[in-house]
């Protein structure tokens, strides 16, 4: 829909979580969207090196313009208690953030994201054509968009609650962004999403669409939304963004060493989970199915490599009178509820350096709305003035320590690279590209003429 003393921090295990998901930036192939992610991470400290957000902000959240930069957190222009600017992006991100706040406060009582009354820090404005947005572990972002496909992310409301939802994550059950644990962590994020459209709105889990990212596309796309809870793989059907793969059962989970395993492909499986419970539950999804949820997420029962099983064990746990309802609703998508449920999930291979080989590959995926990027690149090759400066970066970099940074903390809803040159695979999360690093992914993913 579209709207004019804390515990101790337990981080994403270095992986940011991008809306846009990677399977469709790959599709797109946005390498403007990549270049700015990457330059961004060198030339901005991680998250854990960042100042601390009542640092930089006294209200309860606080709006910055990037200006079309990467520089983050950028130039403030409008507080809690401020009027509207007249900038629709700064003006829906104040709106998206107030009501997402209120949701948690009222609903659930929690004082922000941690609990404690941390202001919100969100920057819109950000990049150039620059389709995503994102929680790095410190605070919200938000791209304009490409103005083809994607239009503004601030402009659906679901958005600015999809990505505090990750805030909240993070501080609570710590859902680690990979595998199955990584796709909870999708779905809560997207449970809380539809809970405040719908509260806004009004509407019960009977009226309710179950759109989750409809107001960021533009006109002439083919597709309802990003995803659909009520029936994962239907939201879009477009020549460009290809048909919806999200899976809504766990005979059809997607095994795969792209997306953080998947993290966006397979929380299909408990969104629809959680829309058939809320159904059963009955009442607002909010303070019916989604209080179950909070409660499992926040009560102790779900850790940081918490299975399918194991969530749904919890929900389970937490429903009460509705404790049937809830088991028969995660039945129906193929999950037993099992306490203790975990599982590690898979990281993917390591390499532990390389020399300069005469192929590179570069594959990015993660991202909110998924969209996947690769290209290759000869190293040999003299028509391509991209060669040499590949060559020289290759000599600079070290993967092995970049594969050691891959576990620095990062956020919810960013980018994911794979690197393969001279036999070795290495997989890195943006926050630890590194500046060489940072630099290769971007002159591989530039179209060969493009200037730099």
């Amino acid at each position: 829909m579209t709207l004019g003393p804390p515990s101790a921090p337990r981080p994403l295990a270095g992986r940011r979580c991008g809306f846009v998901p990677p399977y469709l930036l790959r599709r797109l192939g946005w390498e403007q969207t990549l270049s700015l992610d990457a330059g961004f991470r060198a030339a901005r400290p991680g998250p854990a090196s960042a100042p601390p957000l009542a640092a930089r902000a006294t209200a309860a959240w606080t709006v910055h313009d990037a200006g079309a930069t990467t520089t983050l957190p950028g130039r403030p222009v409008r507080r809690a208690g401020e009027g509207a600017t007249g900038d629709p992006a700064v003006d829906e991100a104040a709106t998206g953030i107030a009501a997402s706040l209120a949701l948690f406060t009222d609903v659930y009582g929690r004082d922000s994201y941690d609990d404690a009354g941390a202001p919100v820090s969100l920057t819109v404005h950000y990049g150039r054509d620059y389709a995503n947005a994102f929680w790095d572990g410190t605070q919200l972002v938000f791209g304009d968009g490409d103005g083809e496909v994607f239009g503004r992310f601030t402009a659906a409301v679901d958005v600015l609650a999809h990505e505090l939802a990750h805030a909240v994550t993070e501080r609570s059950a710590g859902l680690v962004y990979q595998g199955q644990s990584g796709a909870l962590n999708e779905s809560v994020s997207d449970v809380f999403a539809a809970c405040l459209a719908q509260r806004l709105l009004g509407q019960s889990p009977q009226e309710a669409d179950w759109l989750i990212g409809a107001d960021i596309f533009l006109p002439g796309v083919a597709a309802r939304g990003l995803r659909d809870m009520r029936a994962p793989g239907t939201a879009y059907d477009d020549p460009r963004l290809g048909t919806d793969p999200q899976p809504g059962h766990l005979d059809d989970y997607v095994e795969t060493s792209e997306d953080n395993g998947g993290v966006h492909l397979n929380s299909g499986i408990p969104n629809r989970a959680f829309q058939l419970a809320a159904v059963a539950v009955g009442g607002s999804s909010a303070e019916g199915a989604g209080a179950i949820w909070y409660a499992a997420l926040t009560g102790g029962r779900v850790g940081p490599r918490t299975d399918f099983a194991g969530f749904a064990a919890a929900t389970v746990a937490a429903a009460g009178v509705h404790a049937d309802a809830v088991g028969a609703a995660w039945e129906e998508v193929g999950v037993t509820p099992r306490a203790g449920g975990s599982r590690a999930g898979e990281d993917g291979a390591v390499g532990r350096g390389a020399d300069p080989g005469r192929r590179l590959t570069v594959r990015r995926t993660g991202g909110f709305a998924g969209l996947r990027a690769e290209a290759d690149l000869d190293l040999d090759a003299d028509d391509d003035p991209r060669a040499a400066e590949a060559r020289s970066l290759l000599e600079r970099v070290d993967l092995a320590a970049a594969a050691a940074r891959a576990e620095e903390p990062g956020g919810a809803d960013r980018f994911v690279y794979d690197v393969d040159v001279a036999g070795t695979h290495v997989r890195v999360p943006e926050q630890a590209l590194g500046a060489d690093l940072a630099r290769l992914v971007e002159v591989v993913l530039r179209p060969p003429g493009d200037p730099a």
